[in-house]
């Protein structure tokens, strides 16, 4: 029987994630062509067709399906064997606070394999909207990390990724021509929700406030209902949104930035590296202190 090496199952499942040779290979930091040989590598061993290549990127085949989940478990299963006995001396609290935008898409991963690999420290993660107030129990110290999202070019922090904000509706809602111009978005605090009713303001677009959610999922749902336009980073667009490229002012672009107190344990060290060194933010620009200014 023939042995399976982790390397290509990472690769596969990365693959599998992202549905885009190019995507994946950014995000593994290698080339095209090899993740291609590695891809082709797995399906001699399993021999049978995994992937399916197109023109618009790769589809999983059933026994491409059926890999994934067995992958992704035997996987996990590494890391927290490597994890224990490795890191088993790295213990602790680690609070981190973030945007529910991130915990729930961008940082599951992340969060996952620093689980794994540091199986003794105690990570306890904290969700809110309102940037300021995270950065404000990072001074106060209640929390040791916390990425948040910011105005471009905004001062502290180590910038990790630049987007914009865009408007966004349903495919199946014009709520963008509703006259006033019904809003779906953050409770009060919220940097989106300031951002937009500051550029409705100076362009004179009269607009009311029809739905208010704590959650990024909350306020999804009521623009996919047709509710209200929304109000979200590009990068984070869902399949079923449609940005709203006229007829409404545009938005800023925003910096997501990490901050870490001033004095934090060997685990909340190693969190904070895994987070910048994950090829899921582009480290794009200048670098900025990576201390939080008090």
């Amino acid at each position: 029987m023939r042995d399976l090496p982790i390397t290509l199952l990472r690769t596969f499942v990365m693959v599998a994630e992202t549905l885009n040779l190019t995507v994946a290979a950014g995000r593994l930091h290698r080339a095209p062509s090899t993740i291609s040989m590695q891809l082709s590598r797995l399906e001699d061993l399993m021999t049978t067709t995994l992937l399916e290549r197109g023109q618009y990127g790769v589809r999983l085949t059933p026994a491409g399906e059926l890999l994934r989940s067995h992958a992704q478990q035997l996987l996990n299963l590494h890391d927290r064997i490597l994890g224990s006995f490795q890191h088993a001396d790295i213990d602790g609290k680690v609070r981190f606070g973030t945007h529910d935008q991130y915990a729930a898409r961008s940082l599951t991963p992340l969060l996952e394999a620093f689980v794994l690999n540091y199986p003794q420290a105690r990570l306890e993660v904290f969700c809110d909207h309102r940037s300021q107030h995270l950065l404000s129990l990072l001074r106060e110290g209640k929390l040791d990390l916390a990425l948040v999202e910011l105005p471009m070019l905004s001062d502290g922090g180590q910038r990790l990724d630049r987007d914009e904000l865009v408007w966004v509706r349903s495919q199946t809602h014009m709520t963008h021509l509703r006259d006033p111009l019904p809003l779906a978005v953050f409770v009060d605090g919220c940097s989106h929700r300031n951002a937009a009713c500051q550029a409705l303001e100076k362009g004179d677009r009269p607009y009311r406030i029809a739905f208010t959610s704590q959650s990024r999922a909350g306020m999804l749902a009521a623009v996919r209902a047709g509710i209200g336009v929304g109000v979200i980073p590009r990068k984070t667009l869902e399949p079923d949104m449609v940005v709203v490229e006229q007829g409404l002012p545009p938005l800023p672009k925003t910096d997501t930035c990490l901050f870490v107190a001033d004095q934090i344990n060997e685990a909340t060290t190693r969190l904070a590296q895994t987070i910048e060194q994950s090829p899921q933010f582009t480290h794009t620009g200048p670098v900025f202190c990576r201390r939080l200014a008090v």
